[in-house]
């Protein structure tokens, strides 16, 4: 028998005893999970860009967009206006279309080739690459250097294309869209992302991912044109003079309360946080495709990426430096070049030509010598009309061996003599075409 449970004295009447706790009432600091930072909300962003757009207008003018050129040529433009003055990436892209025979040899050159001739722009590098990787992207889909069709469909169709051109950036198509396509975008580059941040319009998570949503939803699509233009021209002098009197005079004039986000004087404000890494397995699946997409497009040239360990082809046998005796550096002779040679004319050949074969003449039978005249007439004239049937028969013959089929040519002689010839079939040596010409018809 199992012993009764005794009441506790200290226990009040009425309450049910508690139960025993498993957990301590002290966590350790082992156990203890960090506090979940809330994400920060973005603010009224409606208030805040009215007076932005008034600031920027008291400070800049804006600029008229070029929307007369063709879609490659303003997806071309784009990769050297971002994060550089309009009146600077107009000239730029000039002296890259005057350096330069056509579209196809910009695609072909390097990209080093090409920073040179993009050199008064503030990253000429970056606007090379983009540029190169826009022209090879657009050849390998459509094997020309036009993108034309890209108008004649919707809008969504167009920014489809414009996507999956490779190595663009979204800056480049938003404002091919708002110019070209008539869409309504604010095309945001690093520079414009600098200055909303520093504002207060956008959050510290927007400017590490470059996208603000709903930003287009607080300007008009009449007010646009003008309000990219002038947040592009603050973007530029964000980068170009972080501390200049202008920047610091439109922050004021925006939002005062936002002074903690300047850095010191004579600091760059952090560049954008690159994302964090893959935890969960969709994000993982998205991250390798992503890798997967831009391994595949990824341009040949010097100015590629190095490729991992592993995926990088071997170089084919003697290829490489070359020593004096003309062998590669392993000592196995490189490849033989490749000689056009010329098209050297043939002489067409001719067989040669057979002389028309001509009908034999006709032999004529000699006509009958007239007979003696004599004293006769009777007799005479016997003789006469049995000469003149004899010639009307010898003219008959005449004119049917003319008819008669010319006999063809005899061959050459042989080289060889391969014995005698076997006499046709049917017996004695007729032909069996003879012997049924010979057969009367039934």
């Amino acid at each position: 028998m199992t012993a009764a449970k005794r009441p506790d004295p200290g226990a009040r009447k009425g309450s049910t005893p508690a139960k025993a706790s498993s957990r301590p009432d002290v966590r350790p600091a082992a156990d203890a999970k960090p506090a979940r930072v809330a994400p920060e909300k973005p603010p009224a962003r409606g208030p805040l860009i009215a007076k932005l757009h008034k600031a920027l207008r008291a400070q800049y003018k804006p600029v008229a967009t070029n929307v007369t050129r063709p879609l490659l040529d303003q997806v071309l433009f784009a990769c050297c206006l971002e994060n550089a003055p309009a009146a600077v990436a107009e000239k730029a892209f000039a002296k890259l279309l005057e350096g330069f025979f056509d579209l196809n040899e910009i695609r072909v050159t390097t990209v080093a080739e090409l920073a040179e001739s993009l050199g008064d722009l503030p990253d000429p590098d970056r606007a090379a690459l983009s540029l190169r990787r826009a022209l090879q992207s657009v050849f390998e889909s459509t094997y020309n250097f036009s993108l034309e069709q890209a108008r004649k469909h919707s809008l969504a169709h167009g920014l489809k294309t414009l996507e999956h051109l490779h190595g663009i950036s979204p800056f480049v198509v938003h404002h091919v869209a708002s110019t070209a396509l008539g869409g309504h975008f604010v095309p945001l580059d690093l520079g414009a992302l600098t200055g909303l941040y520093l504002c207060g319009i956008i959050t510290q998570a927007e400017y590490d991912a470059g996208r603000v949503p709903g930003l287009e939803r607080t300007i008009s699509k009449k007010a646009a044109a003008e309000f990219n233009s002038l947040l592009h021209q603050f973007g530029v002098e964000c980068l170009e003079n972080l501390h200049g009197t202008t920047v610091r005079k439109i922050v004021q004039a925006v939002n005062p309360a936002v002074k903690d986000r300047f850095p010191k004087r004579g600091d760059a404000l952090p560049a954008p946080a690159p994302p964090p890494p893959a935890t969960t397995k969709e994000q993982q699946k998205v991250a390798e495709a992503a890798r997967q997409s831009a391994e595949a497009h990824r341009p040949a040239g010097p100015q590629a990426a190095a490729r991992p360990a592993g995926k990088t082809p071997l170089p084919p046998p003697g290829a490489g430096p070359k020593r004096p005796d003309g062998k590669g550096a392993t000592g196995k002779p490189g490849p033989k070049p490749f000689v056009v040679k010329p098209n050297m004319g043939k002489p067409a050949a001719t067989t040669p030509s057979t002389p028309p074969v001509t009908a034999p003449p006709a032999v004529s039978k000699p006509a009958a010598k007239p007979a003696a005249k004599t004293t006769d007439r009777p007799v005479a004239k016997a003789r006469d009309e049995a000469g003149d049937k004899a010639r009307e028969k010898g003219r008959d013959k005449d004119k049917k061996g003319a008819m008669k089929p010319t006999a063809r040519p005899a061959r050459p002689p042989a080289a060889k003599d391969r014995g005698p010839k076997r006499p046709a079939s049917g017996g004695g040596g007729k032909s069996h075409a003879r012997q049924l010409a010979k057969r009367k018809p039934r």
